[in-house]
Order: C-alpha cells, then sequence, then structure tokens
C-alpha cells in the first residue's frame, strides 16, 4: 500500500498511501474514544439516576475522564486537518499540468530564462 495513490476525492487530487493511512489510524482512535464516551456518558446517566452518593461521587471522575476524551478528540481532528491541509498543499505544488489546485487556482508556472 505505502507508495500507491488514490484519486477518490472527485477533483483529480490524489492522496498519498501512507497519508491515506495516517488518516484511517486517527479515524480509528477517535472512534474508540467515542466508543468510551458513549460508555462513560451511559454509566454518569445511571449513576445520577441511582441518587446514591458514592455513585454521585464517581461521577465527578468520569465527567473528567469524558473531559479528556473530547480534548483527545479535538486534538486528533485538528492534527487530522492541519495533515490534510499539509497534503493538499503538497499535492497542488506537484501540479504543473495547468489544470485547477485544490484551492482553485490555475497552476501554472513560469520558466525563467537562465
Amino acid at each position: 500500500m505505502e507508495g500507491d495513490t488514490y484519486s477518490g476525492l472527485g477533483n483529480g487530487t490524489q492522496i498519498d498511501g501512507k497519508i491515506l493511512q495516517t488518516f484511517q489510524k486517527n479515524f480509528g482512535q477517535v472512534q474508540n474514544i467515542l466508543d468510551q464516551n458513549r460508555l462513560l456518558i451511559n454509566e454518569i446517566n445511571q449513576n445520577h439516576e441511582s441518587k446514591i452518593p458514592d455513585n454521585l461521587s464517581r461521577n465527578v471522575g468520569l465527567i473528567r475522564e469524558l473531559n479528556n476524551n473530547i480534548r483527545r478528540v479535538v486534538d486528533l481532528y485538528a492534527d487530522l486537518s492541519t495533515s490534510f491541509t499539509k497534503s493538499m498543499d503538497a499535492s497542488s505544488e506537484g501540479d504543473s499540468s495547468g489544470a485547477l489546485k485544490s484551492d482553485g487556482k490555475a497552476g501554472h508556472k513560469r520558466n525563467r530564462p537562465a
């Protein structure tokens, strides 16, 4: 898969296989965290409904864990956004065909006389 390119964006832009693997890995991490959050929220709700003092005290730690997980998801999405932007910039810089780049600008390069 390494070194492969994919043109699945619909605009002719190619994605390197390594970049695609990074996206898949990060999206997998995000999904795992979101699954954990669903379980945490269910437990927090059950503890809240029980009104048992020990369960309510436990919710403090569970809510902290939930907040930390949300921060991790935000960080992963920020990393994905940065990686995607860099890959699109690199992809459009490599385009010398005169076609439109991902930013909608023409990709013409001028040759200067030596």
